[in-house]
Formats: C-alpha cells, structure tokens, sequence
C-alpha cells in the first residue's frame, strides 16, 4: 500500500533522516517507535505529502506520490493526528462528515450518501452516541475517537496516526487500540501508527493482528520486525537507557499475552 525508497529528508540542511526504506502492507498495522525527536511525525508528514523528500521516493498504491493531487492521495490515506485544536462547536456529526469532503465537489455540500457514510464511521469507532454532541464540550478521548471516525468516513484505504494514544487515559486508550484492532481484522485496513509504547505494538500482537516494528534512532531504522523479534530488553537498554522486562503471561482461559515492564532508568 505505502513504500518509501530510500528517503531522505533535512530542514536548511539538517539531516532528519536518512535513506528510510519503510513498505506497508494491506490489513496490517506497522508500529513506528522511538525515542522523541527522532523523526517519526517527520516522516509521517512526508508520506502525507506536507513534505518533500531531499532524496528518495514514496510509493503508493503503486504510483509515485508526487503524481496525486492532494484530493486524489486523501482517497487513499486518511490521517489522525497526534493534536487537535477544537476552535468551534461544530456537532460530532459535522466534524465526522468533514472526512467526506475529498469525495465532494468543492463547490457543494455534503449530500445524503455522505452523511450515511459519517454515521456509519461513528458506528465504527463506537461513538454514534456523540452524533449531536457539541464537539468543543466532549472529552479528550472522547475526541480521539471522533478524529479517527473522521478519519474513516473518508473510506481510505491507509490511515496514518500520529502517537494518537497520548493524551487518552487508561481506558480510553484501550478502547482505542480495540478499536483499531477490529478494524484491521475486520475490514482489512492498513495502517502505520506511531507510538512512545512497546505495548501498543504488543496489544495488537497478543490479539493475532499482522504488525511490524519499525524501530527508528539516529536518523534511520535500527530494526524492523514482528513486536517480539525487535522489541527485547537489550534495545531498550541501548536506545532508551532503561532496564526493562519482557514478560509473557497467560491471562485467562485460552488467552495470553507478552508486554514489556520498564522498571528503572540507567544513570
């Protein structure tokens, strides 16, 4: 669905990174990790076009992105971002149907097929009970959620989210990553979902989700990889500088899972 050949990218000759070979499947989910500042939402925003490459080519759906309009790639890639500023209080529902609008002529309005659309992507995220709500008075999570069913109503077949767990509390992240989860399995998307948790690449592993890796440090990625190949204790100590444990436990009947427990920092 996605490919980046050898991408390189700088800000006024600042090197961001380097010679990035990244490939995405169809109904798979490929977990970007790494520490702050290493180049994951820059990557990110080159795939979604807001960025030009120095160097190097993205793919995708097998054309160079370079010959999409900006309508034609958000047909093909929806984006979730890591931070939303809610300015006006538009209704959920009004938010959601913003998705439908690379499907729209530019000078009409969403019509009926657009709005059964919206509705059934908030069916999907699990937040068909906000439709009417006021977008500026509902919660953080809350929030998330109706992102990614705009996100949705777009009816790409990629979605791009950057770290969109990190304002969620317990529950609320979780709900997420379920909700991500059915939506590979179930409908076969593909994403790539950036994330400072071991754990979110693991979740979708415990649940038989297909899903990679790409550990990214020092301007290019370390590793790439099923969540259990990549992600040991040794490269948490090296890249992160924590002693960690990875444990794997059986969780009720017929179910079990393996997580990564990080107990100390190295001084």
């Amino acid at each position: 669905m996605i490919r980046v050949e050898k991408g390189t990218f700088d800000y006024s000759g600042t090197s961001v990174f380097e010679d990035i070979d990244l490939h995405l499947n169809r109904g798979e989910i490929l977990c970007l990790f790494g520490p702050n500042g290493c180049g994951k939402t820059t990557l990110i925003d080159s795939i979604l076009g807001h960025h030009r490459l120095r160097s190097g080519k993205i793919i995708v759906d097998g054309r160079d992105q370079c010959e999409y309009s900006s309508r034609e790639l958000a047909r093909r890639i929806a984006y979730v971002p890591q931070n939303h500023e809610k300015t006006f209080p538009y209704s959920v529902m009004e938010v959601v149907v913003m998705g439908r609008t690379p499907h729209c002529n530019g000078l009409t309005s969403p019509g009926k097929e657009d709005y059964k659309i919206a509705d059934r992507a908030l069916e999907m995220a699990g937040v068909s009970h906000l439709r009417e709500r006021i977008y500026t008075k509902i919660s953080g999570g809350e929030t998330q959620l109706v992102i990614l069913a705009r996100a949705l109503a777009q009816e790409a077949p990629v979605i791009i989210m950057d770290e969109p767990a990190s304002h969620l509390d317990f529950r609320h992240e979780l709900v997420l990553l379920e909700t991500v989860a059915d939506l590979v399995k179930e409908k076969g998307l593909s994403i790539i979902m950036s994330t400072h948790s071991p754990n979110h690449a693991f979740y979708f592993e415990n649940r038989g989700i297909p899903a990679r890796v790409a550990l990214m440090n020092d301007k290019k990625f370390v590793a790439t990889g099923a969540p259990a190949e990549v992600l040991s204790e040794k490269i948490m100590r090296e890249i992160f500088g924590i002693d960690s444990k990875l444990v794997s436990e059986k969780i009720s009947d017929g179910v079990s899972g393996t997580f990564m427990l990080p107990y100390r920092v190295i001084r």
